[in-house]
C-alpha cells in the first residue's frame, strides 16, 4: 500500500491515475483529514498503517504561476522547505521509504559547455545566488534539508505538461499567453514523469536524486511550432524582445529557464521520450478538459 501526499494537485492527480491503473493500492492521505505536517500525527499514521512506500507531491507552486508566491511566502516557504523535512522525520521514525517531487527550477541556464546541468552540480538559482524567484529559493531550501538522508527519492520535475487542457499544462500554457518568452529549457511530460518516478521504486534503483525530465532541450519557438503544425492552436505568436521586456511588462519574478540531464535516470534502465517527440504525440492526442 502507498500513501499519497498533494494527490489534489496536478501532479498528485497523475499519480492517483497511475496507481489506480496499476491496480496498487493506495491512500490519497487529505490534509482535512489528517494533518501531515504534524509529524507526530505522520508518524503515527504511518506506524498503524504500514505502508510499502510514501509520495509527497505536496507543495506550494501559485496560482496562476510563481509569481503568486511572491505574495504568499509564508505558505511557500512552508510548502516546499518545512514540510518536506517534517515527512522526513515521520518516515525515518516510521521505517517508511519514500520519494519526494523537487524541481528543476533551481537552475538557470546551463553548463558552461551548454550540456545540461546533472545531479552533481550545485544549484544556481537560489536564495544562496540572490538571484532567484521565491519559489525556487524555497525548492532548493527544501533539497538542503533532504540532503543526506538515506532513504528518499527527490525527483526534480521541469515544466510539466500533458496532453490534456489544464491551467497547469505548459501547452495550455502558451497557447493562452498573449506573449511568448523565447527560452530554452528541458521539461517533463507529466504521465511520464510519474511513472519514471514510481519505476525508481519498482525497480529499487539507489535513492538519491534525479532529473526526471525528457531527454533532450526545447525552445519556446519549437514548441510553439509543433502547436501550430499540430492544428490544436493556430494563432499567431507575438515574442517579448528579450528578458528584460518581459520583466519589465509582464512579470513579478525572475524565471529558471534551464537545461537538465537525464542520463542517470536512464542509465538505470528508466527511459523518457525524446521531448519534441513527447510534445508531438500529447498534441495528435489533445483532448479539452472535460
Amino acid at each position: 500500500m502507498i500513501y499519497l501526499l498533494g494527490g489534489s494537485g496536478y501532479v498528485g492527480h497523475a499519480y492517483q491515475a497511475l496507481l489506480t491503473r496499476k491496480g496498487i493500492p493506495f491512500r490519497n492521505l487529505k490534509r482535512s483529514d489528517l494533518d501531515y505536517s504534524d509529524v507526530a500525527r505522520l508518524t503515527a499514521a504511518l506506524k498503524a498503517d504500514r505502508p510499502d512506500f510514501l509520495i509527497n507531491a505536496a507543495g506550494y507552486t501559485g496560482k496562476p504561476n510563481v509569481d503568486a508566491c511572491e505574495l504568499h511566502k509564508t505558505e511557500c516557504l512552508f510548502g516546499n522547505a518545512v514540510l518536506p523535512g517534517r515527512i522526513a522525520e515521520a518516515c525515518s521514525a516510521a521505517g517508511v521509504p519514500w520519494g519526494h517531487v523537487s524541481s528543476g527550477c533551481i537552475y538557470t541556464g546551463s553548463r558552461p559547455d551548454g550540456s545540461g546541468f546533472t545531479e552533481l552540480d550545485a544549484p544556481n538559482f537560489t536564495f544562496r545566488q540572490n538571484n532567484c524567484s521565491f519559489y525556487s529559493g524555497t525548492k532548493a531550501l527544501g533539497e538542503e534539508v533532504l540532503a543526506g538522508r538515506t532513504d528518499v527519492y527527490l525527483w526534480r520535475l521541469r515544466i510539466p505538461f500533458d496532453e490534456v487542457e489544464s491551467p497547469r499544462n505548459y501547452l495550455t500554457k502558451l497557447m493562452r499567453y498573449q506573449r511568448l518568452l523565447e527560452a530554452e529549457n528541458s521539461i517533463s511530460q507529466l504521465a511520464e514523469f510519474v511513472s519514471a518516478t514510481f519505476a525508481c521504486w519498482e525497480k529499487r534503483i539507489p535513492f538519491g536524486t534525479y532529473n526526471v525530465t525528457n531527454p533532450g532541450k526545447v525552445t519556446t519557438r519549437e514548441v510553439v511550432d509543433l502547436i501550430r503544425a499540430s492544428g490544436v492552436c493556430t494563432k499567431q505568436y507575438e515574442f517579448f524582445k528579450d528578458e528584460s521586456d518581459f520583466m519589465q511588462t509582464a512579470a513579478k519574478t525572475p524565471r529558471s529557464n534551464c537545461v537538465m540531464e537525464s542520463t542517470k535516470l536512464a542509465r538505470a534502465g528508466i527511459v523518457m521520450t525524446e521531448v519534441h517527440e513527447a510534445i508531438a504525440r500529447d498534441l495528435r492526442a489533445w483532448r479539452k478538459a472535460s
